[in-house]
């Protein structure tokens, strides 16, 4: 089995200082960096999915509740597909 392959992005001079200063911070490479970021986006965005469906099939009156008593659910950062 051959190893994985890598490629390259072009961003600007800016942003790649920004990431390396964020990567040497949390003592990372870039690449282990890079790829965590992508892991915890996508794990954000599930989450995200899943308070909105949550949202949704809630009865009435429970959510006030909850939101009362824990502060709320986090607000969703994007839309969620829905079931045709």
């Amino acid at each position: 089995m051959s190893p994985p392959t890598g490629t390259s992005v072009k961003i600007d001079d800016t942003t790649r200082d920004r990431l390396k200063a964020l990567a040497d911070g949390a003592g990372l490479s870039m690449k282990d960096y890079l790829a965590r970021l992508a892991e915890e986006k996508e794990h954000g965005k599930l989450l995200d999915t899943a308070t909105a469906v949550f949202r949704r099939i809630i009865e009435p009156g429970i959510l006030d509740r909850f939101d009362a008593d824990f502060g709320g659910l986090p607000p969703v950062t994007h839309e969620t597909p829905r079931a045709a």
